[in-house]
């Protein structure tokens, strides 16, 4: 094609020949196609996506193959939507890159809540003919009056990282921009790109939006992934989580080069600064060359750290989820992964951070933080070695989005309710949005609901009257019968409106700040809550001692004084994917026939032979029950490696069933292996097992009995504090603001106000609205997400095919260790947990001697 002579002529230049999926991409966007690109990660699927777009904007601009063009009028052709900050710089770069060198007539923004004030207006007065950004800066930018001249030249959008997008709210977001982009301008183009992600069909569908017939483009590129499992010297029988983990820095250092680069990835924020502090203090030498990278460090230190990493200045960086995606590191050549990634997507992710180039084999270092990891790890090479990738699912009917994105759009444009009802249902996680739903949501903004109308405050929404020619007039009331649409009025409304954009919620961050310096970054206010002045603690590479705490701002001095003392961040816990599920299974059977035929699989040998002498080794066919005692009561281990949440739903049926056939209280713990009920001693579990082994499998009542079983009210209640944020019911305080402009009062927080609020509006409406929309979607919520009853559902319906098998062991095994570990966890004691363990260990030591 000729409108792709610029295109390729900037190809041959670099010496570089397109791929043919590039190609395709390209041909089918300029046929006016929209669709989704899955290639490997560092094959060039950005090029693939954007270069499409590009060639648009040079043939409106007169660019031949080579020379400047006449120029283009300032607009938004192609807007960029990513989910990282991080990733936002990076795409800039790669789009700049072709612009600079071939003197195209285009100009590349970047806007997010980082992004200057003095750039955001001057984005505004002259528009960047690219724009990058985020599904919340979307939604803030359709949010003004002037949106509609503000995309009216819009062409093509490209969604970077779909799959991490889709999977949460924040995709709902953005189906919800791109079906309200897609009315405004009807020829709109949108592709979405994905790396790794197991339902492509339907990802693509979600991307396009329901009535457009997507565009599937892949490729045939195989992406090496090595990966080499630390082993430890010596595997005891006593597994626990975390048991290895910092034991085993010492041979994690040794394994390092310092002249290798490397990026060393955790699963948490917190185990993230732990292993920083453990390997700055193993390895002074570093000093400089060392980093740590994690969300909540100020952007400016994080974006120091990236440039040192492309620059080589920086050799080793402990990171969480915040370099996980399409973040292009090319030095890079090692990555390690501490701790089971939980996901074969994730690992694929994070593994793709080293040999970021088309053909090359990512290098991927596992240390596993305890032993059982091992074998999720084989597992993990195997799904690989196989190609699978898990999938990821929207979500059903958000309410509490729509209403944000309605209330949006009356702040900006203002919208007509028959059109914009329309608009919704094509975006595929509302296509099924009912009349009455939609009559709800708008009764809901404009009028606060059955229970709100008397506070102006949650009557947000007001009737404007259009004129005959179509065009809003905003502070017109229109007549009986008059076409209307809505709007916001009250400034109040819509300022507060547009701080609290975006579906990302989280206790209440506080700025850590030097007394007399920089700012550090943020943590929660519940770890600030529980510091006193002069206590120490370690954040962002580190040592602190807190002094006070200001405006929301946690002042603090550089100290030498140690603590081990780290901030915890919510939401941190990751479960077995159900992908990952099914492949431990098949590697714990593999074990239980004696085919150790991995490193990690031989490494556990010892550990094995011991869980088959005290009780065995499940087949893939088989669900293991051990029934044990001890003085701490009566004790049942089942073992349905399904992961940890569907095993907390199942642990706590389990436990409720029980109790209806014998009264009594029933503790549970979890993990991703298994669940265990301890009973007081002499509570005669084989028997029940026996006489209704079945009825605990029963899925007849699932839902009813899990609701008895759990306290779901109390879950729903925390959930709806989320959704409550999100829809605009709450709000988390302003920018730099705490109750009453000042510091805490009365030692209540402003997090905890909102906590007040949430909770006494969950009240009100269970008491006065018991059908609230909002309460439904918390109670669904809770109920496919927090306790996965589908899977939970298919969990029993495969434990019900399988052969049970009931073992009495003398004292918990390996596999049962772990579970007792997780029960000493969440106990107050005097004793640390580290102690407890030990302590158990002793005493089943002791038994072994003498059994």
């Amino acid at each position: 094609m000729k409108r792709l002579a610029p295109i390729e002529a900037w190809f041959a230049q670099q010496g570089w020949r397109p791929l043919p999926f590039q190609r395709q991409s390209w041909r089918a966007h300029l046929r006016g196609e929209s669709g989704l690109i899955q290639v490997p990660t560092g094959s060039g699927k950005t090029y693939a996506a954007v270069m499409g777009p590009i060639a648009d904007l040079l043939a409106e601009a007169g660019v031949a193959e080579r020379g400047s063009g006449r120029g283009l009028s300032p607009g938004i052709r192609l807007l960029v939507l990513t989910p990282l900050r991080a990733l936002s710089r990076d795409l800039a770069l790669a789009l700049q890159q072709p612009i600079e060198a071939m003197g195209w007539p285009i100009r590349v923004g970047i806007r997010h809540g980082d992004t200057p004030s003095s750039e955001r207006t001057r984005q505004l007065r002259t528009p960047p003919q690219i724009l990058i950004t985020t599904p919340e800066s979307l939604a803030l930018l359709i949010s003004n009056p002037k949106a509609p001249e503000l995309f009216g030249q819009l062409q093509a959008v490209v969604l970077d990282e779909w799959h991490e997008l889709m999977g949460s709210k924040r995709g709902s977001q953005s189906e919800l921009c791109l079906g309200w982009l897609r009315a405004l301008r009807g020829e709109l183009r949108t592709w979405a790109l994905s790396a790794t992600i197991g339902n492509l069909e339907e990802a693509a569908q979600v991307a396009v939006g329901v009535g457009t017939v997507p565009t599937l483009i892949t490729a045939a590129l195989r992406r090496g992934t090595a990966i080499r499992s630390l082993l430890p010297e010596a595997i005891d029988g006593f597994p626990w989580a975390g048991h290895l983990g910092l034991r085993m820095y010492e041979e994690l250092v040794a394994a390092l080069d310092p002249a290798i680069s490397t990026l060393l990835f955790t699963n948490t924020r917190n185990q993230a600064e732990r292993w920083h502090q453990c390997l700055r203090y193993a390895c002074p030498e570093l000093e400089g060359a060392l980093a740590l990278h994690h969300s909540a460090i100020d952007r400016g230190e994080r974006e120091a750290i990236e440039a040192g990493v492309k620059a080589g200045q920086l050799r080793w960086v402990v990171a969480t989820s915040s370099l996980d995606l399409g973040v292009d590191f090319q030095p890079v050549e090692r990555v390690v992964q501490i701790g089971s990634a939980k996901n074969l997507a994730r690992l694929l992710q994070r593994a793709g951070r080293s040999a970021h180039t088309p053909g090359g084999t990512a290098q991927v270092l596992f240390m596993p933080t305890n032993a059982l990891e091992l074998l999720e790890v084989s597992a993990m090479r195997r799904g690989l070695a196989e190609g699978l990738v898990e999938t990821r699912r929207p979500p059903r009917l958000p309410l509490d989005v729509l209403l944000q994105h309605l209330v949006s759009l009356a702040c900006g444009p203002g919208f007509v309710p028959e059109r914009e009802l329309r608009v919704v249902r094509r975006c595929w996680s509302y296509r099924q949005l009912s009349d009455a739903d939609w009559a709800w949501c708008l009764r809901f903004l404009e009028e606060g609901g059955e229970c709100l109308g008397a506070y102006p405050r949650y009557r947000k929404l007001q009737r404007a009257a259009l004129r005959p020619d179509g065009r809003l007039d905003r502070d017109a009331t229109p007549e009986p019968g008059q076409p209307f649409a809505y709007v916001v009025r009250e400034t109040a409304i819509a300022r507060l409106h547009r701080l609290h954009i975006g579906t990302i919620t989280a206790d209440r961050a506080v700025t850590v700040r030097f007394v007399r310096g920089a700012v550090l970054g943020h943590v929660e206010e519940a770890f600030i809550g529980r510091l006193k002045p002069g206590d120490v603690f370690f954040f962002a590479g580190r040592q602190l001692e807190f002094v006070r705490l200001r405006q929301m701002t946690a002042q603090v001095k550089a100290t030498t004084r140690k603590s081990s003392t780290v901030p915890a961040w919510a939401g941190g816990q990751l479960a077995l994917s159900d992908l990952l599920s099914r492949q431990l299974r098949q590697e714990v059977h593999r074990c239980a026939e004696g085919d150790l035929d991995s490193p990690e699989l031989r490494a556990l040998e010892p550990l094995l032979r011991r869980q088959a002498d005290l009780s065995r080794l499940p087949r893939a066919e088989e669900l293991l029950v051990e029934v044990c005692s001890s003085r701490e009561g009566s004790h049942l281990f089942a073992y349905p490696f399904e992961g940890r949440f569907v095993h907390e739903g199942l642990g706590f049926l389990w436990a409720w069933r029980l109790a209806r056939h014998r009264p009594s209280t029933i503790t549970v713990s979890v993990n991703d292996y298994g669940f265990e009920l301890l009973a007081p001693r002499g509570y005669p579990f084989a028997e029940l097992l026996e006489l209704h082994g079945d009825a605990l499998l029963d899925q007849q009542q699932l839902e009813a009995d899990l609701e008895q079983a759990v306290n779901l009210s109390e879950l729903c209640r925390r959930r709806f504090r989320a959704i409550a944020q999100i829809s605009g019911l709450v709000h988390n305080g302003l920018p730099g603001q705490t109750r009453g402009g000042g510091q805490r009062q009365g030692g209540q927080s402003q997090g905890g106000q909102l906590q007040i609020s949430a909770a006494l509006l969950f009240d009100v409406f269970e008491k006065h609205e018991p059908g609230h929309r909002l309460l439904e979607q918390a109670r669904r919520e809770v109920i496919e997400q927090q306790l996965e009853l589908p899977r939970l559902a298919a969990a029993l319906q495969r434990l019900a095919e399988s052969r049970w098998v009931l073992e009495t062991p003398r004292r918990p095994g390996p596999l049962a260790f772990p579970l007792l570990v997780e029960r000493l966890n969440s106990r107050l004691s005097n004793e640390s947990l580290l102690e407890r363990v030990q302590r158990l260990v002793r005493e089943a030591q002791r038994a072994e001697g003498t059994g």
